[in-house]
């Protein structure tokens, strides 16, 4: 099997969301998962090249489709006040997906290549996005993942964002030992910050962090991997 990436096409997560997940707020007639957001990024997709089927899928959205849009798709969930100084630079990923069958790591791989070579074209300074932690076992998952979370990867004051409906972390058990969902593992190892306490999305059954990775933050053998940069001498 070879995997490909592909931009700037409109793909449908529905069956994923829909069918495998249960999201029934995304049920609609035409069995396509599509909001106000999509006309204004650019998508990114993973094909399986001996199918043609899609089995990975990012959505962008960049400085210039938030501006014509008026808002970052984040903005639904969290206040982003602190950040207006970083809107003209900052990159919002999105609507990550990947197929039940292509989770070895591959696919996720090659959507973090496909979006670094975007924010490295489009001289983007920050990377913004909200990752999803499901509330399956009733938040403790959740809880003890915040709480674990070290200073490196937690924003400073002036880049902290509110929740607009914040999840009751205290009332959750933090004991456990987190599990981290792969695409958060990839933004910690990246150098990102988490930049406040989680958002509650009841429609996706999940809670949200916003994480946010300045470009000259990132880890050196994270860039060095998906910017196939050359080591420093």
């Amino acid at each position: 099997m070879r995997l490909s990436t592909v931009s700037n096409e409109t793909v449908s997560n529905y069956k994923v969301f829909v069918d495998s997940m249960g999201i029934t707020a995304l049920i609609n007639p035409e069995g396509l998962d599509r909001d106000e957001f999509d006309e204004f990024g650019d998508h990114l997709i993973v094909r399986d090249t001996n199918t043609l089927e899609v089995v990975g899928t990012y959505r962008i959205l960049g400085p210039h489709g938030a501006r014509r849009i008026g808002s970052f798709y984040s903005e639904q969930e969290f206040n982003l006040g602190r950040l207006r100084n970083l809107r003209s630079s900052m990159a919002e990923a999105g609507r990550a997906c990947v197929h039940p069958d292509y989770r070895s790591g591959a696919v996720i791989a090659l959507l973090w290549s496909g979006l670094a070579a975007y924010m490295k074209k489009e001289q983007c300074k920050y990377l913004a996005g909200c990752a999803s932690v499901s509330l399956a076992d009733g938040g403790h998952n959740l809880a003890a993942l915040y709480h674990s979370i070290g200073p490196a990867n937690r924003a400073p004051a002036e880049y902290r964002v509110t929740p607009h409906l914040p999840f009751p972390l205290d009332t959750r058990d933090t004991g456990c030992k987190p599990q981290v969902p792969p695409l958060i593992r990839g933004y910690l190892k990246g150098g990102a910050w988490v930049c406040g306490e989680p958002a509650w999305d009841p429609d996706f059954h999940c809670a949200d962090l916003f994480m946010l990775l300045p470009m000259d933050k990132l880890d050196d053998k994270f860039a060095r991997h998906y910017f196939r940069q050359p080591a420093a001498a």
